[in-house]
């Protein structure tokens, strides 16, 4: 009885030891990913109050990462083409705080002097029923044929997810930034015309009708992970509470079964 005791014991403490060092490295995992989050806000913070730098050159396109050049701040002259447009139907937006409420970005081709294609995002149109005649009427009035300076931030394609709705090429409607995707439906890169890995996150100039309405961006990341750790924590000391209560438990039933002798 009492070999199968002190097994009883052995077992249950190895299987507390196991559980606080899980939840002790949970816990420890989601400070060091807080650590990495901050760090990571930091970074995209000065990238986007830098001063805008030039566009990268077509030879250092494929170099790009996000990791490195996402938000990056740049000003470059292109002309935008007389081609179809795409609008990408939001709920609003997570890094812009001057817009609220469902509506689309408009993206549009824009050539540069070289040749190749950069797709830009000229700004938010408000259009809650993915109306495409009210999109056309607004991107019209960009397609002046004339070269302009554009100032904005490198942003790179989206995944869609799960829950994602289908894309409607027919309409020229996304629901995913992913402007490779709407270059290969609309014939953005006709010819072999190369189009940029990435596309430009319009800040200006702002059109005379502020529609579509660009704007400057501002990094919102959730940071939970100082929740998280605490709650790993607790976990940890509650699972060794509750077996030195159990323990306690355990010891006062053999104290009584001793005295019963």
């Amino acid at each position: 009885m009492r070999r199968r005791g002190v097994a009883g014991v052995a077992g249950f403490a190895l299987f507390t030891l196991v559980m606080v060092v899980l939840f002790v490295g949970l816990g420890a995992w989601q400070l060091q990913r807080r650590v990495e989050k901050h760090a990571l806000i930091a970074a995209l913070s000065e990238r986007l109050a830098a001063a805008p730098g030039p566009l990268p050159s077509p030879a250092q396109w494929s170099a790009l990462t996000p990791a490195k050049d996402e938000f990056r701040r740049i000003s470059f002259a292109a002309t935008y083409e007389s081609l179809p447009d795409a609008m990408v139907y939001s709920s609003g937006s997570g890094i812009r705080e001057d817009i609220s409420g469902p509506g689309t970005w408009a993206f549009l081709p824009a050539r540069l002097p070289g040749g190749e294609t950069v797709v830009v995002n000229a700004g938010f149109v408000q259009n809650t029923m993915q109306d495409r005649e009210q999109q056309d009427r607004a991107v019209a009035r960009l397609v002046s044929k004339q070269p302009v300076t554009l100032t904005g931030y490198i942003r790179f394609p989206e995944s869609a997810g799960l829950l994602t709705p289908p894309d409607n090429p027919a309409k020229r409607l996304w629901f995913t930034r992913d402007h490779l995707a709407m270059a290969r439906a609309l014939g953005w890169g006709e010819g072999g015309t190369p189009v940029a890995p990435f596309y430009i996150d319009l800040e200006q100039p702002v059109p005379a009708s502020g529609i579509p309405k660009p704007g400057p961006l501002e990094v919102h990341r959730k940071d939970d992970h100082l929740q998280y750790a605490i709650t790993w924590f607790g976990l940890a000391g509650a699972v060794v509470i509750a077996f030195g209560l159990w323990l306690r438990a355990q010891r006062r039933a053999a104290a009584c079964r001793d005295q019963d002798f």
